[in-house]
Parts: C-alpha cells; sequence; structure tokens
C-alpha cells in the first residue's frame, strides 16, 4: 500500500516515483541516529574554546568540517531516498543497512583528517598551521595509504547503494515499479557503480603515480562531478521519454 499522506512524508515525494514507504522504520530510526553521532564525531574531539585565540583557531577548521558534513548528509540521504521509495524492509537490505553504517562510523575520522589535510594544504597553512600539517603525514607511503583507505570507504559506500537498488531492481515485480521507476531503478545501479569506478582509479592513481606525484591522486574525486553531470543528462533525457511514452499511453487508453 502506498502512502500518499502528507502527515507521513518528511519531505514531498518525487512527482512522478511513488514511495512506497510508510511510516520511519526501526530500521531507519537507528540509521538515523548512526549518521547524527558520526556528525558528531567530526567535533568532538575539538575543545570548548579558553582564549580568543583558541576561538580563532577552531573557526580555521570549519571549511573542513562543512566538506565531511557535506558527505554524510548525502549519503544519509542516498539511503532515506532509498527507503522511502521502495520501503524494503528485508533480511538482505537490513545486512546492508549494517555494513553502510559500519564502514560510515569507521570512516568518520579518516574522513575529517583527510580533508583537513586537503583543506589545509590548499589554503597554504592558513586553517591549519604548517606545523600541524607537516605532523599528520611525514613521508610518501602515508599519503599513499591516506588515500588508498579514504577510497576504499567511498568504494564500499557506493557499491553498497549499488547492491541495495539491485536488490529493488530483482524486487520490481514485487513492487509494482512502471516503466519509469523501473528505469530510475537501474540507472542508479549504473551511476553508484560509476562513483565507486572513481575510487578505483584513484587507488590505481595513488599506487602508480612516482612518489613527488602520489599526492594529486586525490584530485582524480572531481571527476565524480564530471560522472554526475554526464549520468544525469543521459540518464535523465531516457527517464523523461519514458515519462512522455507513459503519458502519450495513458491519454491513448483514456480516450477509448
Amino acid at each position: 500500500m502506498f502512502h500518499e499522506k502528507i502527515g507521513t512524508q518528511l519531505v514531498p515525494p518525487e512527482p512522478h516515483f511513488r514511495w512506497r514507504g510508510g511510516e520511519i522504520t526501526r530500521l531507519e530510526g537507528f540509521t538515523d541516529a548512526v549518521f547524527a553521532f558520526a556528525v558528531t564525531l567530526l567535533v568532538v574531539s575539538l575543545e570548548v574554546p579558553r582564549t580568543f585565540a583558541e576561538l580563532t583557531a577552531a573557526m580555521k577548521g570549519f571549511i573542513a568540517f562543512a566538506l565531511c558534513f557535506i558527505i554524510l548528509i548525502q549519503t544519509w540521504y542516498f539511503h532515506y531516498k532509498f527507503s522511502r521509495r521502495y520501503g524494503l524492509q528485508t533480511v538482505y537490505t537490513i545486512v546492508l543497512t549494517a555494513a553502510l553504517i559500519f564502514v560510515v562510523l569507521f570512516y568518520v575520522y579518516p574522513l575529517k583528517f583527510m580533508f583537513t589535510l586537503a583543506v589545509g594544504g590548499l589554503s597554504g597553512g592558513a586553517t591549519v598551521p604548517r606545523a600541524q600539517l607537516n605532523q599528520m603525514v611525514h613521508t610518501d607511503r602515508e599519503i599513499t595509504l591516506l588515500w588508498l583507505i579514504y577510497s576504499a570507504g567511498a568504494i564500499a559506500v557506493y557499491l553498497l547503494f549499488a547492491l541495495l537498488y539491485r536488490y529493488a531492481y530483482r524486487k520490481r515485480h514485487e513492487l509494482d515499479l512502471n516503466a519509469y521507476e523501473t528505469l530510475c531503478t537501474r540507472n542508479a545501479i549504473i551511476n553508484f557503480v560509476g562513483f565507486a569506478g572513481i575510487g578505483v582509479i584513484v587507488v590505481i592513481a595513488a599506487l602508480t603515480l612516482p612518489a613527488p606525484y602520489v599526492g594529486y591522486s586525490g584530485l582524480l574525486f572531481s571527476l565524480n562531478g564530471i560522472w554526475g553531470w554526464l549520468a544525469g543528462a543521459t540518464m535523465g533525457k531516457q527517464e523523461r521519454l519514458v515519462l512522455e511514452r507513459m503519458k502519450s499511453s495513458s491519454a491513448a487508453q483514456a480516450g477509448r
């Protein structure tokens, strides 16, 4: 049964994708709590400033915190959208969700460490003192391992979402997905696999680039934006065509 009452939805549902998720389940509630805790971990290591100088130093970490926060919220929204779209509560989805929140919790500190180092380096030490940056990473091997750790986390998250959508695609008949919903589900699989593939590219670059340039391997994550734009343009066109065919078919049946 589809829940279309506004009161049961935290945000308005998608205009062309029927949401099958109803009331917030215990699994979703637990997932929300874990993501909230993950956000807390981003700042839990910071003590309350006792002087203005300490406050200024703490504020310099705002950009790195904001970037980490955006990534966590984006991951949370991906899961929220999946739960609202399909409302699947099976052992398989529970296991995959558990794996997802495990990865999120495990990678909170590497995520914060990486963005603190990256923002500090790009700002020329304006956000993080040079002395602290030098203490964070000492060798090119450590930089390589840092990118491998971060890339492994990104790959794991995207592949878990791909598996969740693949499961929904396999259940498309039970879920009564129409042509548009089926295409969106299939495209979501391709989209997340593409993002995971970019993580693999970063891993390869980190392992193969010469030592002086290994730090630049992380810049390849900018391909996420290119992939997102290309996939969105191509898949969006496919989805619009399917919607038009569905509307034409409905109009033809109504005219009979």
